[in-house]
């Protein structure tokens, strides 16, 4: 039997480390624990960021127009100083006689006032406009003073063609 020694080893010296060495990446990984807390923590600062900014936001005013038209007395009225009135059975016409406006289910959308009258061969024509009626309905329905309700489309009513005769 025949024993072989490998050759001896000699000590290297710091001259002869190769140019090239590998380096051995030692970086820590935070825990499980750790990583989730510190998700938490940044999801919810993100959400409350959300949160403080839209509660500073306006909501947005909803849709609203202006019913515009007219209003005529064919019967009792006359003249009053610039405008006129409705006498006998009418007295209840004049400027400021309340206007509503009933949304398609018959509730209240809207209130204002008859605006200025012109009184013109034993007639009286009124302004009407009513501001901040919503929109969304398929129609309305406008009453002056208790008289009775007259229904008009949307498209009427956003296009101001209110048109109601009484007398």
């Amino acid at each position: 039997m025949t024993t072989e020694a490998s050759p001896p080893v000699e000590p290297s010296t710091a001259s002869e480390v190769p140019a090239e060495t590998p380096s051995v990446s030692r970086t820590k990984h935070p825990s499980p624990l750790l990583a989730g807390l510190l998700g938490l923590a940044i999801g919810a600062g993100g959400v409350g960021g959300i949160w403080a900014y839209a509660a500073g936001q306006e909501p947005p005013a909803p849709a609203v127009f202006t019913l515009t038209g007219a209003f005529a007395l064919t019967e009792g009225a006359t003249r009053n100083g610039d405008g006129c009135i409705g006498t006998g059975g009418y007295d209840d016409i004049a400027e400021g006689t309340s206007v509503t406006v009933y949304d398609g289910t018959g509730k209240v959308a809207a209130t204002g006032n008859l605006g200025k009258s012109k009184y013109a061969v034993g007639a009286c024509a009124f302004e009407v406009r009513i501001p901040d009626v919503p929109k969304g309905e398929k129609f309305y329905q406008v009453e002056v003073s208790h008289r009775g309700k007259v229904q008009l489309s949307a498209e009427e009513a956003e296009a101001g063609k209110l048109s109601v005769t009484l007398g």
